[in-house]
């Protein structure tokens, strides 16, 4: 994307608000207008006093303030909107990036860093809010004067003019050459600060085994070499960018002199009035001016320019699981799931499932068992759409889930991760994401019945103490058992368990146990299963082995038929109940 496809695309941004960015237009226009008339007028009130007598000389300063004046408020109230609008608009980009990149596929968050998404943000809205707002200010009231000032220029006296145009010219050139030549080494440069933010991202997020591991030294080293690459690479791009400024310098001066030089030569011939030699100075000094901003706009939006391809980049990501054009809301479910030859991979060559068929009746128990990497949290992300397989199809009471709406699919669906997840807000915040109108009495039954109570209960401040990031602050078990409540309070007729207890201690899964099967009763429940008592009581028992169902039944019957799951309970792949040890006869 070239630099001005780039800045229309930015300025395309505004389209929402277009009659206040038009009506910003205009006043620009109008203070291009003022820019170029008092050289002209203050020529020829030097023109006018030379003259005898001076009668027009009063009229036309009066005129010049008139238009002074005038300028002032259209440059008053453009600088207001235009502040306004951009600030607007960079909550608005805040507002859209977010919504977007929040909804795009697993996949596309397993390659972009947390930290690395949130510089992309972060920087690329700071970025279009400078523009937008030096547009308005700067910018097109620069662009306008240059066009207006060179055919009045050539009006006035083409000879001067051609040195003005030269000087353009040249400002245009070396810019050009510049820009191409940096282009490649500045691209470079923000993909090393892009690396930066993600390095130092992974460090805070795993501050415990940074210091536990004594990494700390390693990590800043490391961090330090990082920067001195940046630098390496970031001073030949400031070292041209440096002679460029030298060299529009040199080349305005020259046309300061040049003009000064054929203006006398012209005015003794009489072709030029001094006050025209005046006014081609105040046009060629305003120009000299006008170019050095664009030239600082050009260097800005050059540095920029990377940054804002990133942002854009994520906005033009296309998510690759989407509502059906003709997707209709999934009302509330009886539960019936049916898994019909149902492939998937994330890497086409080794396919993670491999043709899975079964069929959960509503209020049935489901519980996938196998070795790990079988594909069992693979099988469960298919059912809320995480993924959507390659092949096969997945209905619910008959729905094809993927001609429902995702969010009326998810609405019917309570999942408990292995990993909780945790929001950097309150217990009660975390625990309203499963139901944000919740009140108290729903939230303290939830918490109850997830035994959730009791370590709340000892918290400072209740259910208004704050969750560290990612809910560090809090122990696995305490954390799977707000996930617990949170996944309650959805109340969903489908219930996936991802090792929901398998960060629980023995006595506290037994307490547990009771509000799961409280909350799993008349709902179909898919639960990975770790303890014997969950696999012995489920209704069937799915057997994975790469990618593969193996293995179907009830407890029972595969024990007695002596396959993987039997050698899996008598290897001891299952962890024991806090009542119930393993023995031979239990498998």
């Amino acid at each position: 994307m070239s630099i001005l496809r780039l800045y229309v695309r930015v300025l395309a941004l505004l389209a929402p608000e277009r009659r206040l960015a038009i009506a910003l237009t205009l006043a620009n226009l109008a203070l291009a207008g003022v820019y170029f008339v008092e050289p002209v007028l203050f020529g020829r009130v030097v023109d006018a006093l030379a003259a005898t007598p001076a009668g027009d000389a009063p009229r036309l300063i009066a005129l010049w303030a008139l238009v002074g004046f005038g300028g002032v408020v259209a440059a008053v109230w453009a600088s207001l909107h235009a502040d306004r609008l951009a600030h607007r608009r960079r909550l608005a980009a805040i507002a859209a990036f977010f919504e977007h990149a929040a909804a795009l596929p697993l996949a596309f968050h397993g390659e972009y860093h947390t930290g690395r998404l949130a510089r992309i943000m972060n920087n690329g809205v700071g970025n279009l809010f400078n523009l937008w707002l030096s547009f308005f200010r700067e910018h097109l009231t620069t662009l306008l004067a240059i066009l207006v000032m060179v055919p009045v220029a050539l009006s006035m006296n083409w000879k001067l003019a051609l040195l003005m145009i030269a000087l353009m010219l040249v400002f245009a050139i070396s810019n050009a050459v510049t820009v191409r030549r940096t282009h490649a080494a500045q691209g470079e440069v923000e993909e090393l600060h892009h690396e930066i933010a993600t390095r130092a991202g992974d460090v805070f997020g795993n501050v415990g085994v940074v210091q536990s591991f004594t990494r700390l030294r390693n990590e800043t080293a490391a961090l330090k070499a990082m920067m001195a690459r940046v630098l390496a690479a970031q001073y030949p791009v400031l070292r041209g960018w440096a002679i460029l400024s030298v060299l529009n310098r040199a080349a305005s001066t020259l046309t300061i002199v040049a003009i000064f030089a054929l203006g006398a030569a012209l005015h003794a011939r009489g072709e030029i009035t001094v006050g025209g030699i005046v006014s081609f100075v105040g046009f060629a000094m305003m120009l000299i001016g006008r170019l050095e901003q664009f030239a600082s706009f050009l260097s800005g939006l050059f540095f920029q320019t990377q940054s804002l391809r990133d942002f854009f980049a994520v906005l033009d990501a296309r998510p690759s699981i989407v509502d059906a054009p003709a997707a209709a809301a999934l009302p509330r479910v009886r539960g019936e799931v049916v898994f019909d030859r149902v492939s998937f991979g994330y890497d086409p060559v080794q396919p993670a499932l491999h043709e899975l068929s079964f069929r959960a009746a509503p209020g049935d128990t489901i519980a996938l068992v196998g070795p790990t990497g079988a594909g069992k949290s693979t099988a469960l992300s298919l059912l809320y759409r995480a993924y959507d397989p390659s092949g096969g199809t997945i209905t619910i009471d008959g729905y094809d889930i993927r001609s429902v709406t995702l969010d009326s699919l998810r609405q019917n669906i309570g999942v408990v991760f292995q990993d909780p997840g945790m929001f950097y807000r309150s217990i009660l915040d975390n625990l309203r994401v499963g139901k944000p109108d919740a009140d108290l009495a729903d939230i303290e039954k939830a918490v109850a019945a997830a035994e959730a109570a009791a370590f709340i209960a000892r918290k400072p401040e209740g259910l208004e103490t704050l969750v560290a990031e990612r809910g560090r602050s809090l122990s696995g078990g305490e954390r799977q058992r707000l996930a617990i409540a949170r996944a309650m309070l959805k109340d969903a007729p489908i219930l996936v368990l991802d090792e929901a207890t398998s960060a629980l201690d023995n006595a506290t899964e037994a307490r547990i146990q009771r509000a799961l099967d409280a909350l799993t009763r008349g709902r179909t429940t898919f639960v990975i299963a770790h303890r014997l008592s969950t696999v012995r009581n489920a209704d069937l028992i799915l057997v994975l082995d790469q990618g593969r169902l193996v293995e179907q039944g009830r407890f029972d019957e595969l024990i007695r038929r002596g396959g993987l799951f039997a050698q899996l309970a008598e290897d001891g792949k299952f962890a024991p109940d806090a009542e119930e040890p393993v023995t031979a006869e239990a498998g």
